[in-house]
């Protein structure tokens, strides 16, 4: 008995040994297994997520490509929320209407199937823009912005789908500050009512870009037009901004003096960035007093060359004209084809002065002008005597664009208009070489240039099924010939998404890094008008043109 009691004993005791061996086992392996797995996730995690950039720049091999959610559960969620800021009346899903807003027929940029909006929203004023901003960048919807819809390289194609906000009820002048000599309007203002308003008062807003650009755009795009010689461009003009970002912060980027040291320049910043880095919605805006007479002059030359030894005559005089453009022949035929003046015009290139001043001192310009354009083999000099033969003169140079799409036949024709500005030695030599071209493809194309600034106009007419190519090879030479010539892409009409390729080879890869490392920091998600003026993703394969 003693003896079998023992035995049970003994296999009792190794049982239990057993079992808490077994439970210190299992307690370990559970341990290990789970030190393993976290260990392993943390690696697979980290292994996931990109270190901070430390850099300056940011190359585009770096870039993540941006992920925008225009689900259509999500735009209907979000129309839902727009309705409720701007009301229902002010938001538009119509076909025709989004189309219309996503490109124009005097884009050089041809409008794609995928560039057009979900919507156009219609906001009154800055807190309701901030308030549509905050709903896009919760939700991660592209935005593009619209005013007078005047640009011409594809600046609101709306390339992400998303929504356009339209200024068009931001279309009023807020404050005039007389003694100031500024005025404070909203984006939808456009330039030539704004000019209207301010003859009341006998002041001014020189830069003059194509009819129809409203305040906005002309911000975006920095513009300036044919009295950019005299005054400068859109950026000399702009005192201060108010700006809603990305997030749908407001900022103002300056009070109105007329200098200041505060800071950063974000005023000139946001001048030319499209709509990339936030959305302007008023603009403090400097304004002149007009002056006490105008005139203008017109002169025909045999050739390029002579009317660019004049212009160089009259540049290197310092007389003190507000402008001086040039029309070659093609687009003077364009003019006398067209009949949009009554008055019949010498077919030949022709530079058109406008002078600005003192009765007597116009009176002196026109005289040394005159002198310096018969010694550069002018084959006519007429000026006008009253405010009516002004008017007619200077009509021919603003219709050239109008005249020459006079020419197009059929509903497969379009026009592609571009720009490029060189040092104003090499203005002559450019202009030539473009001529050439443009003669031996086989298209109508005339030329219209600022030659007081080195800044000119190809407008191009083409069929777009069977000569887009064409068309493109011209524009690619005449930018890549600029570029060579120490010149830029685009004088005035902005980067878009046509010139977006050929910022590297003008300013460099390292500088347009810098630009794109600028528009990640205001807009990390890349929802404001994406895809202009810098990449923000690596291009397909065969995308970007040779060089």
């Amino acid at each position: 008995m003693y003896k079998r009691i023992e035995r049970e004993k003994a296999v009792q005791y190794d049982y239990a040994r057993r079992q808490h061996r077994t439970a210190y086992g299992n307690f370990f392996a559970t341990v290990f297994v789970i030190l393993c797995g976290g260990a392993i996730g943390y690696y697979w995690g980290q292994s996931g997520v990109r270190p901070p950039n430390a850099k300056s720049t940011t190359p585009l091999a770096d870039t993540v490509p941006p992920k925008h959610d225009i689900s259509e559960a999500n735009m209907e969620a979000a129309w839902t929320d727009f309705r409720d800021i701007v009301g229902r009346e002010n938001i538009s899903l119509e076909r025709s209407e989004l189309e219309s807003h996503s490109g124009s027929s005097w884009s050089s940029h041809p409008s794609q199937p995928g560039d057009v909006p979900f919507a156009v929203v219609k906001p009154a004023n800055t807190v309701e823009v901030s308030a549509i901003m905050k709903i896009c960048h919760e939700r991660r919807i592209p935005v593009t912005a619209y005013s007078g819809g005047t640009s011409l390289e594809g600046h609101f194609a709306a390339t992400r789908g998303g929504i356009c906000i339209d200024f068009s009820r931001m279309d009023q002048i807020l404050k005039l500050n007389k003694e100031d000599l500024d005025v404070i309007v909203q984006p939808a203002v456009g330039w030539e009512h704004l000019n209207e308003e301010l003859g009341k008062s006998n002041l001014f807003f020189p830069p003059d870009p194509g009819p129809g650009a409203m305040i906005g755009g002309m911000v975006g795009t920095g513009c300036s037009g044919t009295n950019a010689y005299r005054y400068g461009t859109m950026k000399d003009w702009v005192l201060s901004l108010t700006v809603v970002l990305a997030d749908g912060t407001i900022i103002k980027t300056r009070q109105r003096p007329r200098k200041s040291s505060a800071g950063y320049d974000l005023t000139r910043m946001f001048i030319g960035s499209e709509g990339t880095l936030g959305l302007v919605t008023e603009a403090v805006l400097k304004v002149t007093v007009k002056p006490q007479h105008t005139s203008v002059a017109v002169c025909a030359f045999p050739s390029i060359r002579h009317a660019a030894d004049c212009v160089f005559r009259v540049v290197g005089a310092g007389v003190p004209i507000a402008a001086i453009e040039i029309l070659d022949d093609v687009q003077m035929k364009c003019i006398n084809d067209a009949g949009s003046t009554s008055k019949s015009w010498k077919e030949e290139p022709t530079l058109f002065f406008k002078f600005a001043g003192t009765p007597s001192s116009v009176k002196e310009q026109i005289s040394q002008v005159q002198g310096m354009a018969k010694k550069s083999g002018s084959k006519s000099f007429e000026f006008a005597r009253n405010e009516a033969e002004q008017v007619e003169l200077w009509s021919a140079r603003k219709e050239a664009l109008w005249a020459t799409m006079g020419k197009m036949e059929g509903e497969d024709m379009a026009v592609w208009t571009t720009d490029v500005a060189v040092p104003i030695s090499r203005l002559p030599l450019i202009i030539e070489e473009t001529k050439d071209k443009i003669a031996r493809s086989g298209l109508l194309g005339s030329i219209v240039g600022h030659v007081g600034d080195g800044n000119f106009h190809a407008i191009l007419l083409y069929n777009k099924t069977t000569e887009f190519d064409k068309a493109h090879t011209l524009v690619h030479d005449m930018v890549k010939r600029a570029i060579e010539l120490e010149g830029t892409a685009t004088g005035e009409h902005g980067v878009g998404l046509v010139k977006r390729d050929y910022l590297p080879h003008e300013v460099g890869t390292t500088t347009v890094d810098a630009m794109r490392r600028l528009k990640l920091a205001f807009d990390p998600m890349c929802i404001l008008n994406a895809d202009k003026i810098v990449r923000v993703q690596m291009p397909a394969e065969g995308e970007v043109e040779e060089w």
